[in-house]
């Protein structure tokens, strides 16, 4: 009878050792596996297939074409001395007004039917950086997508120079407004407009005798008193004052870059050099309807632009 064979046994220890380099190799893979997975910034192993998630469209932070519109300010929003003397023409504004020589902000984004209905003027005659808070949170109660804000100049105007409003205290003023605006309103965006060149308003205007009479009811005397003095104490009151000026706007826009939702005009209404056709008639430093249509124009072209300062 033929013997059966039988094979030999691997041995022991080779068996241990195959599982052993079985379990690792899992296990590496696995490691690898967890790490890509996990977010980690290491690359994938090479010849992966797997496909990488796509990064999710970042959320537009500046809407072009926003369909309501709130404005916040002093008497240049509110359309001051631009149809008649000493007193207030929203109708002309040019943030929110509906007259057709002007055609607002509101007009040219909304349509003038849409601008009666979803925009509001909330600026103030008189309004210093100070009122802004409460005027923004009045604005805020309606949630609209955007706000102008155009104030300051009154913080210059005062019957001195020692009564401007400090550096920081308009500062803080100006924080605490946006404040205000993104408690209620998180998503609404700020449309800032820089405080017109005061100093080039009295150089446009001193030539205007009825504009000087209209001066000596008290209208920014630290820039508009005494308009034909040109000695040293003259110069000096009218350059502290544009100097203030200029530091509110750096303020301005400052604060705005800090805001993802604020928009600074870069200093277009500073920087613009009103003539007399766009000076009221009755003080010749306000912004007639001309003027008024002149800074439509110029915000219009800051809200729409796709880049700021574009």
């Amino acid at each position: 009878m033929r013997k059966r064979r039988h094979r030999s046994a691997a041995p022991r220890g080779a068996v241990r050792a195959t599982v052993a380099t079985v379990a690792a190799t899992v296990l590496g893979l696995t490691a690898l596996t967890a790490c890509d997975a996990s977010g980690d910034n290491s690359p994938g192993p090479q010849g992966s297939t797997a496909a990488a998630k796509p990064s999710p469209k970042p959320t537009p932070t500046w809407d072009t074409s926003p369909r309501s519109v709130a404005a916040v300010g002093d008497s240049i929003t509110r359309g001051f001395d631009a149809c008649s003397v000493l007193s207030d023409c929203p109708e002309v504004s040019w943030a929110t007004g509906t007259d057709a020589q002007v055609k607002s902000l509101a007009v040219r984004l909304l349509g003038k039917g849409r601008a009666r209905t979803h925009s509001w003027n909330y600026a103030q005659t008189g309004a210093r950086m100070a009122d802004l808070p409460g005027q923004m949170e009045r604005a805020a109660a309606v949630r609209p997508e955007l706000v102008t804000v155009m104030a300051g100049a009154n913080d210059a105007c005062r019957s001195t120079t020692d009564a401007m409003t400090s550096v920081a205290g308009f500062r803080a003023d100006f924080e605490e407004a946006l404040r205000q605006l993104r408690g209620e309103a998180p998503t609404t965006q700020v449309y800032v407009m820089s405080v017109p060149d005061l100093k080039r308003l009295w150089s446009a205007g001193r030539g205007n005798p009825l504009g000087k009479q209209v001066w000596k009811l008290g209208i920014c005397s630290s820039m508009l008193a005494d308009p034909d003095a040109t000695d040293l104490a003259a110069t000096e009151r009218r350059d502290t004052v544009q100097r203030r000026v200029e530091a509110y706007n750096a303020v301005l826009k400052d604060v705005c870059a800090k805001d993802k939702r604020c928009r600074y005009d870069d200093g277009a209404v500073f920087a613009y050099r009103f003539g007399e056709g766009e000076l009221s008639h009755w003080d010749w430093f306000h912004p007639s309807k001309g003027g008024q249509a002149r800074l439509a124009t110029l915000a219009y072209r800051g809200v729409t632009a796709k880049e700021p300062g574009a």
